[in-house]
């Protein structure tokens, strides 16, 4: 779960670092090779945190009343620099064993301390982690599995704050070099604007739940219902293909990694930020009511009201009460539950 966001990062810094190397006659590009050949080694997981929170949006990080609002360089010495601010909406980053901190905006002279790039362990002293909110999350703290709509597999994200945590020389990949980052906050978009390739596999699963909901209603064959299937089906390969697309096109660059399609990624995005939700729209539709008042798992075991579901809630013949329940959290749970956040407003935002 959740390389995408380290293997963009590699994938963009192996271009980018090689390039201010050239231009600098610096060795940051050592240093990114030695680093992935640990990371390949050991299998790690890596967080990518690039997004800032920002503070006044209209202003740039200098300017800024508070200027730990932009992830910065506050201290250095001869073993390497310590780092303040923080790194907001990181999703997975409790799960991943390291981070790659990077800037988020176009910087400028006046900006250099917050042009850093560097990896640190996930538990490194100086970071703390405050756990985000999702919509129906405590279900998962309730007796049983049903309610939780995705028992096994679910996101999780978080506010990650710097409070001097430190990042050795051989660890940094950028260290005031403003200029370069405004081209590794494009290439690293361009990879991940692709990467939503991700979400059509989750569209897959929400397609079938709306087909399989359908089937259990005994309406499969229903005009409207397979017009509204199918539709679902080209929205979400529309997705896929112009990510796959964007990696068809891609370009070697000078470092010798490859740089996908930007144009196509762009398209890609903007088909993302779109679709998920016409395509959940549909898979509600073709739920019906039941989704968001469905009794409890509670109710469901209970021998007072238990009998009480199985008689009412029963669909066409043959189908299983249990697993049309189960059919409907997975639904709310993709699209307006605890899966939600990854699938629709991800998609929008990330």
């Amino acid at each position: 779960f959740q390389r995408c966001v380290g293997m963009d990062a590699l994938n963009s810094l192996h271009s980018t670092t090689f390039e201010m190397d050239e231009k600098h006659g610096t060795e940051y590009h050592k240093r990114l090779l030695e680093f992935i050949k640990m990371v390949q080694h050991e299998n790690l997981v890596i967080g990518g945190a690039m997004t800032d929170v920002k503070g006044d949006r209209s202003k740039g990080p200098t300017e800024q009343e508070d200027p730990d609002l932009f992830l910065r360089i506050i201290e250095r010495d001869d073993k390497g620099v310590y780092i303040s601010g923080a790194k907001a909406h990181q999703t997975g980053c409790v799960n991943s064993h390291w981070m790659i901190v990077m800037p988020a905006i176009r910087l400028t002279e006046a900006d250099k301390d917050y042009a850093v790039v560097g990896a640190i362990p996930v538990d490194a002293p100086g970071i703390t982690y405050i756990y985000g909110r999702q919509s129906c999350d405590t279900r998962s703290m309730e007796p049983g599995d049903m309610d939780q709509g995705n028992s096994q597999f679910s996101g999780q994200e978080a506010m990650v704050i710097f409070d001097r945590a430190f990042i050795p020389n051989e660890l940094i990949f950028m260290d005031g070099e403003y200029e370069f980052a405004s081209m590794l906050i494009e290439r690293f978009t361009c990879y991940h604007r692709r990467s939503y390739v991700c979400k059509t596999g989750v569209g897959d699963v929400l397609i079938g739940a709306a087909a399989s909901i359908a089937d259990y209603n005994g309406v499969p064959k229903v005009s409207h219902i397979k017009d509204k299937l199918v539709e679902m089906t080209h929205l979400n390969e529309s997705i896929y293909g112009t990510g796959i697309a964007s990696s068809y096109q891609s370009q070697k660059m000078k470092s010798g990694v490859w740089q996908n399609d930007e144009m196509l990624a762009n398209v890609c995005k903007h088909n993302v930020t779109r679709f998920p939700y016409q395509i959940g729209r549909f898979a509600q539709d073709i739920a019906g009511g039941l989704m968001v008042t469905l009794p409890s798992e509670a109710e469901f075991r209970s021998p007072e009201t238990g009998p009480l579901l199985k008689k009412y809630l029963k669909g066409r013949k043959g189908v299983d009460v249990e697993n049309k329940m189960r059919i409907l959290r997975l639904i709310e749970n993709m699209t307006m539950g605890r899966n939600a956040v990854g699938y629709l407003t991800e998609s929008m935002h990330g």
